[in-house]
């Protein structure tokens, strides 16, 4: 039996439980002879309420819809999102996962903290030039302080703070884990730990837990719901499959909510969603980047000549996490596409063929 988690708000905190509950709304069902359908839309932020978009309004092939559901069903999917310029287009859920259901990012959460990050540096607390060790304090690692005082906020968003990947445990954040290897800026390896350090950077920086800081600024002003939990050295968000929708609107509308600018900093969001070293073409600051030259891939040193998902369009960029948790955003189509679900065979950390193999059957009904 696959699990659900719900959030519970109780006097003394939130808590997950392992259970489920029927769906208590329905999206909204406009008429599709409205031009304004055409027009970005932003859902309520306190309501349930979604508009929808259909198919056949939109010149797409709803025969190829079956395809797709058998694919995601055999590949233990839980539920699927696609969104047309903030609008509902497709809204699956399989076995007993529900609308209301939670469940982890994983690695696509690193998006969250990549956007919290660049708040954090527009409203003055930090820069992502500053040295790491300034939030961190001395001795955060087992290197020596010159070798920490190269070490910076920037490196760490772009996965090459030269720490030593080959460690046991890729996820420790105790300093007898992070050690040397290369120099910063000098490799690029999809290293946890010193992503997860970022959250303590951003705590030390701002003088408010993340947590906190990151709902503020970002989960309550779009209407997401869920939380972060401490599972071992990590911290992974969990919501239902709406709420990271609503993210992917966010971020396919550059950072604004409903003309409220979430993220104030329009140069920072840019280089979050585009390249930002050499070493690996298809990574920007935690986001995964398609239509680059090259990529490289968690749990591997070597670089791959090429396009990140060939058959998906070079625009795309997502948060990519363990047990393929998905969003897409594509620009270019206003598309915003959202996968939840168990490991589908693939056992990637990030990128894995499911994306391709995905991306196939959803041209199909594009149409591309």
């Amino acid at each position: 039996m696959k699990k659900r988690f719900i959030l519970l708000n109780i006097t003394m905190g939130l808590f997950l439980l392992d259970c489920s509950k029927d769906s208590t709304s329905e999206p909204i069902e406009n008429p599709m002879d409205d031009p304004a359908m055409l027009e970005a839309y932003f859902p309520p932020i306190d309501s349930d309420e979604w508009e929808t978009i259909s198919l056949d309004f939109l010149g797409w092939d709803s025969d190829a819809e079956q395809p797709l559901f058998n694919f995601l069903e055999e590949r233990n999917t839980d539920a699927f999102l696609v969104l047309k310029n903030g609008r509902i287009v497709i809204e699956k859920y399989f076995g007993d996962f529900t609308q209301n259901d939670n469940h982890v990012w994983n690695s696509a959460g690193k998006n969250l903290t990549a956007m919290t990050t660049g708040i954090a540096q527009s409203e003055g607390f930090l820069s992502l030039d500053d040295v790491s060790a300034d939030y961190l304090g001395a001795g955060w690692s087992n290197l020596t302080t010159e070798q920490e005082q190269n070490i910076t906020v920037w490196n760490h968003l772009t996965m090459t703070t030269g720490l030593d990947y080959t460690v046991d445990d890729f996820y420790c954040t105790d300093p007898e884990c992070l050690t040397y290897k290369n120099a910063p800026g000098d490799f690029w390896y999809y290293h946890n730990a010193p992503y997860t350090l970022v959250t303590d950077i951003i705590s030390n920086a701002t003088g408010m837990d993340f947590k906190d800081y990151f709902a503020n600024k970002i989960r309550n002003k779009i209407g997401m719901q869920g939380l972060w939990l401490k599972l071992g050295f990590n911290n992974n968000y969990f919501s239902t499959a709406r709420s990271m929708a609503r993210y992917g609107i966010l971020n396919l509308n550059e950072g604004m909510w409903d003309g409220e600018a979430i993220l104030t900093d329009k140069n920072y969001f840019a280089e979050m969603t585009n390249t930002s070293q050499d070493l690996n073409q298809a990574y920007g600051y935690l986001y995964w980047l398609n239509g680059k030259e090259n990529y490289r891939v968690p749990s591997l040193e070597v670089a791959f000549s090429g396009k990140l998902i060939p058959n998906a369009p070079e625009d795309l960029y997502a948060g990519l996490g363990a047990n393929d948790q998905k969003m897409y955003v594509v620009p270019s189509e206003k598309l915003v596409i959202i996968r939840m679900g168990g490991d589908s065979g693939e056992t990637f950390l990030g990128p894995s063929n499911f994306d391709n193999e995905l991306w196939n059957l959803l041209n199909a009904i594009l149409k591309r």
